[in-house]
């Protein structure tokens, strides 16, 4: 008889993980952004959930999902765009009401911002093309890193006045350092960091850890239910012909190429994040403190590890 499956419960380790990415370009984006707030009216920031990833869309799982997701920041607005299947008129309606008041007689400018590679750049594109009937005009990629620059304002909405309202698009701005390493995980699969920054194996393998807890089913024309990444990639790269001399598998290439069919939705449907915990979290007021220097994050790392030491 065969042996039920049992997934990890927890991913196995975290001592490799880098714990940040944030860049040349982030730092000086970020200090300029902070300069022209003065100057600006509203500020969209982005955050990439994954929505196409964690339900069917249209269906009550996606609508519970996004309704608990608008009660963590009840006091701000809160809208949910597909980039698969772009709608703007949620966020152009929003502002037309402030720009488009009795009392507006100037333009209004608003600022975008957020992570690296969470979509920015595809809703400005959106809100132009839905707002004023024209073609795209920043620059997009599957990659962070596109726009390094704040950009020129970008006309999204027209009044006869010339009240017109403008959006700025910003260089996506990663965290200085991620106290947690299973978020930095998550950032990475997202496509937050580049995909060199951590290892694809060890991310597949995070990936892996996932997938098992929803479906494994997903990736049995590759393998029966597995907890090990290394013989997974190998079946996948010999399928997929990702071989390198000799006919050996090449097994970076395999998790590079497996973690883009997550990505692209065909690896199950699934969020990374347990929204009922970071609820439950929220409730009860135990939020992990985001407010510490980096420096005192890493005295404590250090501390910690050095009493690990001492109990071998």
């Amino acid at each position: 008889m065969t042996a039920k499956f049992i997934p990890r419960q927890v991913f196995p380790s975290y001592a490799s993980i880098p714990r940040s990415y944030y860049l040349g370009h982030h730092r000086a984006g970020l200090k300029k952004m902070q300069n022209m707030l003065s100057s600006i009216d509203y500020v969209i920031e982005c955050r990439d959930y994954r929505r196409d990833l964690g339900a069917k869309p249209g269906s009550s799982a996606q609508r519970s999902v996004e309704k608990t997701v608008r009660g963590f920041d009840k006091p701000s607005a809160t809208f949910f765009v597909s980039s698969s299947r772009p709608d703007a008129n949620s966020i152009l309606k929003h502002l037309r009401r402030d720009a488009e008041g009795p009392d507006r007689l100037v333009g209004c400018r608003v600022m975008v911002v957020g992570m690296p590679n969470v979509g920015k750049s595809t809703l400005i594109n959106n809100l132009r093309r839905k707002g004023v009937g024209k073609a795209k005009a920043v620059q997009t990629g599957g990659q962070p890193g596109i726009t390094r620059k704040i950009g020129t304002p970008v006309k999204i909405i027209e009044r006869e006045n010339g009240s017109h309202v403008y959006v700025l698009d910003t260089p996506g701005v990663f965290m200085p350092y991620v106290p947690d390493a299973e978020n930095m995980l998550k950032l990475a699969l997202c496509g937050c960091v580049k995909d060199s920054v951590i290892s694809p194996v060890t991310l597949t393998d995070y990936l892996l850890y996932h997938i098992n807890l929803h479906d494994p089913s997903v990736y049995r024309r590759w393998s029966a239910p597995t907890n090990e990444i290394m013989p997974l990639l190998e079946s996948f790269a010999q399928n997929k012909g990702l071989l390198a001399k000799g006919g050996i598998p090449n097994v970076d290439l395999a998790a590079q190429h497996f973690i883009q069919k997550w990505r692209a939705g065909e690896l199950g449907l699934f969020l990374l994040d347990d929204l009922k915990a970071e609820k439950r979290s929220r409730l009860e007021g135990s939020e992990k403190e985001v407010g510490r220097s980096i420096s005192s994050i890493l005295r404590a790392e250090r501390t910690a590890k050095k009493q690990d030491s001492s109990k071998l």
